[in-house]
């Protein structure tokens, strides 16, 4: 460490105690700013034998306990980097050199499993339904069927999942430590949105040191550090994925991918299913061209935007639109001539609104449509307005009532009509 980045630290330690009350939330504000004070608390923080951890440590969990936004997260930005030193110190069996690493862990931890007032928090988490529209699919593409998409919302609305109450912590042994550091990992991911693209740069390098040391991949990676097995449990490993998940699309696209190949590789080795379901979900989703350069901002996953419009189509198949199709249809003109050859009658195409050709037979010739209709209403007409029509009436109904079958039916031969 450069005697420089040495004094840029020991000024902020100086600073912040002679700063008043009333100037912190400016302070907070400035701070993130400050690009040369953060890779100095990262170079600090990577050397376990520095004299300035301890200070560091000890201050970062001021600025978490202080209650300022901006100061915790700013003690947040760490948190990658503070789990890889004390696991790595862990695997290296000298526990002595992690005392103020642990000592903020832990301190952390305390602080975010109570609530204001003291009392332990739980967290809840409701599982949404696919019937239910959200940023990632459109329930319109599971079902069409209306009855079906009414009986899925009626279910799997009141299944929640519940994290906590988290009991405190006075140490970290082997027993709790991947407790701890799952749900520290919980909090971290909580305000991955305001996370510098160092922090997770950081959050990448570690996660893929956490999975290969120890195994042949770290010859691959040609990482000279912990040579030991750092061992790690599945949630923990679901956590780490869920930050190289936001990485990817947030300028850090080639140590995500190292990292999630990294992930799988160990998942596999300990048979995880959780993080296999979970990594191979990832690796599926990204795009098929990979996005070589990760200096080129914050990225997008691109997603359909449900239409404000109806969900029903406007050429939706109905019985109107059916009848309007077969009228239309029927009032197409004729282009070909009306001929007739080897003995075929060519009968002419007969109009709803106009006649085009006449019919013939039955001893109907000479009448056109129209007249026919007319007859079929007129007696209809009759019937429904007249009950006691005497038997004289009868024939003829039954004659309007044959002729209206034969056009419906439009029955195929010589001495009918065909429409």
């Amino acid at each position: 460490m450069f005697t420089s980045e040495k004094g840029v630290v020991e000024e902020w330690l100086s600073e912040f105690k002679t700063l008043p009350e009333t100037s912190l939330l400016n302070y907070a504000t400035n701070l993130k700013d400050k690009n040369s004070l953060v890779s100095s608390l990262y170079k600090v923080i990577q050397e376990p034998q520095s004299e300035l951890l301890e200070p560091v440590c000890h201050q970062l969990f001021e600025f978490y306990r202080s209650g300022e936004e901006q100061l915790l997260r700013f003690t947040l930005q760490f948190l990658p980097e503070l789990i890889w030193c004390y696991l790595a110190v862990s695997a290296s069996r000298n526990v002595h050199s992690s005392g103020c690493i642990e000592a903020l862990l832990l301190g952390v931890y305390n602080l975010e499993i109570v609530d204001k007032e003291g009392h332990s928090k739980v967290l809840s988490f409701t599982i949404p339904s696919l019937s239910k529209p959200s940023v990632y699919h459109e329930p319109s593409s599971i079902g069409s069927m209306a009855l079906t998409e009414s009986a899925l919302s009626q279910h799997g609305l009141s299944k929640v999942v519940y994290s906590g109450p988290h009991p405190q912590r006075e140490m970290l042994t082997a027993q709790n430590r991947f407790e701890v550091l799952t749900f520290l990992l919980l909090c971290y991911n909580a305000a991955l949105t305001y996370m510098p693209s160092v922090s997770l740069q950081s959050l990448c390098q570690i996660c893929s040191r956490i999975c290969v040391c120890g195994y042949p991949r770290q010859h691959v990676r040609k990482y000279k550090g912990v040579s030991s097995r750092i061992p790690v449990s599945s949630g923990f490993m679901v956590q780490m994925l869920t930050g190289i998940y936001f990485a990817f699309y947030n300028g850090e696209w080639d140590l995500a991918q190292e990292a999630l190949d990294d992930v799988i590789y160990r998942a596999q080795l300990e048979l995880y299913p959780e993080p296999l379901l979970v990594a191979n979900a990832i690796k599926a989703s990204l795009p098929h061209v990979a996005m070589k350069s990760s200096k080129e901002g914050a990225r997008c996953i691109q997603v359909e935007i449900t239409p404000t419009s109806s969900r029903i189509s406007r050429n939706a198949v109905t019985s109107m639109s059916i009848r309007g199709h077969r009228w239309k249809r029927h009032e197409q003109p004729d282009n070909n001539n009306d001929t007739t050859e080897l003995g075929i009658l060519v009968i002419p195409e007969i109009s709803v609104t106009n006649v085009a050709g006449e019919r013939t037979g039955n001893g109907e010739k000479g009448r056109t449509l129209g007249e026919i209709d007319a007859q079929h209403m007129q007696g209809v007409q009759e019937t429904a307005t007249d009950p006691r029509t005497d038997s004289k009436g009868l024939p003829e109904i039954r004659r309007q009532k044959s002729v209206r079958k034969m056009m419906e039916d439009g029955i195929n031969s010589p001495g009918r009509v065909q429409f």
